[in-house]
């Protein structure tokens, strides 16, 4: 059963064609804004996304500088404080061994000091050791030699020289 309408805006089918584009039209239409505004939503997304990627970029390079800055000062802090510590460690290695060389002096002076006092120690032993046996001795040769006789005209002899003697 074919229909044929006088005029084609009359027939069923071309309105529904009409309204199919229309509803084609209008959902395209609001589809068409939708995506746009995804992709632009997305588009400023990767443009925030690269702008964020540049200042990190920058900033890391910064850090790096720096990084780089304070690796050269700390290098250079340490050849500093190695040469410091070189001049520290001779210093004290000169005063150890002029420590040393004065401590050696100061011993072998008390070791001469020790010596001279046994020395004289010894030399006062064998002078009163030769006191004594000369003071023994001259007992004994004034104990055989002398007499009573011989005594009384020693003591007279000293009584007669008392006054020049006192005189002198």
């Amino acid at each position: 059963m074919a229909h044929h309408y006088e005029h084609f805006y009359l027939d069923p089918k071309f309105w529904v064609a009409v309204s199919f584009f229309i509803f084609l039209a209008l959902v395209g239409r609001m589809a068409w804004a939708k995506i746009t505004e995804m992709l632009d939503g997305r588009a400023a997304q990767v443009r925030a996304d690269l702008a964020e990627a540049s200042r990190l970029r920058t900033e890391a390079e910064a850090l790096l500088k720096q990084a780089e800055a304070d690796r050269a000062t700390a290098l250079a802090e340490a050849a500093e404080l190695m040469q410091r510590a070189k001049v520290e460690a001779q210093r004290v290695g000169e005063a150890a061994a002029a420590e040393a060389e004065g401590s050696a002096k100061r011993r072998e002076r008390m070791a001469l000091d020790r010596i001279a006092a046994a020395e004289a120690g010894a030399v006062a032993e064998v002078r009163g050791a030769a006191t004594e046996i000369a003071v023994a001795a001259a007992r004994s040769v004034i104990a055989e030699r002398i007499d009573a006789k011989a005594d009384a005209a020693l003591i007279d002899s000293a009584v007669a020289s008392l006054p020049t003697k006192l005189r002198a």
